[in-house]
């Protein structure tokens, strides 16, 4: 049976797979996540790291960085 991205297992049919989903949705079946290996600790201390970081830049090299990230997005859709 394959798995999905966070190692859950899936049916391998469409049909099988919209069963399922189905049965979600009502309520009849629990969706069953299982954790995804990430230390919870380390998580919240990237976070934590990345509103810092930005409390401590300039607005001016915000808009820098944000400018250089849609000029990267919008590179190829020419």
């Amino acid at each position: 049976m394959p798995k999905g991205p966070h190692g859950e297992k899936r049916p391998a049919d469409v049909i099988g797979a919209a069963i399922r989903v189905a049965r979600i949705a009502t309520g009849e079946e629990p969706e069953e996540i299982t954790d995804d290996g990430k230390d919870k600790a380390a998580q919240a201390l990237g976070k934590k790291g990345g509103k810092a970081r930005a409390e401590k830049m300039t607005p001016e090299r915000r808009a820098e960085i944000a400018r250089n990230a849609a000029a990267a997005r919008w590179k190829d859709s020419d």
